[in-house]
């Protein structure tokens, strides 16, 4: 991708999103980031204007049909278009099925999946038109290989994020818009490192043994890897699920 092309990345303000964010800006990319959490967010865009990038922040809630669509307008009208969008916005919380109420469910599934969903349907027609354009979405090796106790609701909509990417990939082909996604396995990010939700810092320690390349992601290992699927280097690539495990769905259990 050359240097004038605009990146927009949904949950841009931690983790594998601020991650992504940064290393678009470093590739020379303007970068819009979008998050719920503003201050994180606008943390984030703050940062690559001081290394001499890029950047925007829109506060942007997922689950609004109407704010994303107005996220998506403002950016189309100040850039021309989104050249890459990384759907990366998501929760897991950590709910026993027993407790899984209907609500519990909703919730995981209205961000994770359907907010991706809405975020591609706003953009979607101006790449079309354009006859350009990446996307990229963020699903889990827990949604393509491997099931997550007491996460049924995480691990069905990152397998639906699967759905989502192949049939949009399918449809969209035709227009020039490729469309693939990232599984990683575990990283480095505070979603991992709660103990109330995830593994915790001493669960992510054990889980680096079992790890073939010795060790759990970093959220840069990601970004390059979604860097790589919305460029250029990847132009005859779509419809695809890249996995970033370390090895981990080759390795014995």
């Amino acid at each position: 991708m050359n240097t004038t092309r605009t990146l927009l990345v949904t949950g841009g303000g931690i983790g594998i999103g601020r991650a992504t964010a940064l290393a678009f800006a470093r590739a020379g990319h303007h970068v819009v980031v979008t998050d719920i959490l503003e201050r994180e967010g606008q943390a984030v865009a703050a940062a690559i204007r001081a290394a001499g990038g890029s950047a925007v922040f829109h506060a942007l809630d997922v689950r609004s049909t109407p704010q994303v669509e107005a996220v998506v307008a403002a950016v189309n009208a100040e850039c021309g278009a989104i050249d890459a969008l990384v759907l990366n916005a998501g929760i897991a919380h950590r709910v026993p099925l027993a407790q899984l109420d209907d609500t519990r469910w909703e919730h995981t599934l209205d961000i994770d999946l359907k907010g991706m969903f809405r975020v591609a349907r706003a953009a979607l027609p101006a790449m079309r038109a354009r006859r350009r354009g990446a996307i990229v979405g963020l699903t889990s090796l827990m949604g393509l290989a491997w099931g997550w106790t007491e996460h049924v609701h995480y691990s069905a909509a990152k397998a639906g994020v699967i759905g989502l990417v192949r049939g949009l990939a399918a449809e969209v082909a035709a227009d020039g818009v490729r469309v693939n996604a990232v599984a990683p396995g575990y990283v480095r990010t505070a979603q991992l490192l709660s103990a109330e939700h995830s593994l915790g810092p001493e669960g992510a320690e054990q889980a680096a043994a079992r790890v073939p390349l010795g060790r759990i992601a970093e959220p840069e290992d990601i970004a390059d890897v979604v860097l790589f699927l919305a460029s250029d280097a990847a132009r005859y690539v779509t419809g695809q699920v890249l996995v970033a495990d370390g090895g981990l769905a080759i390795q014995p259990q």
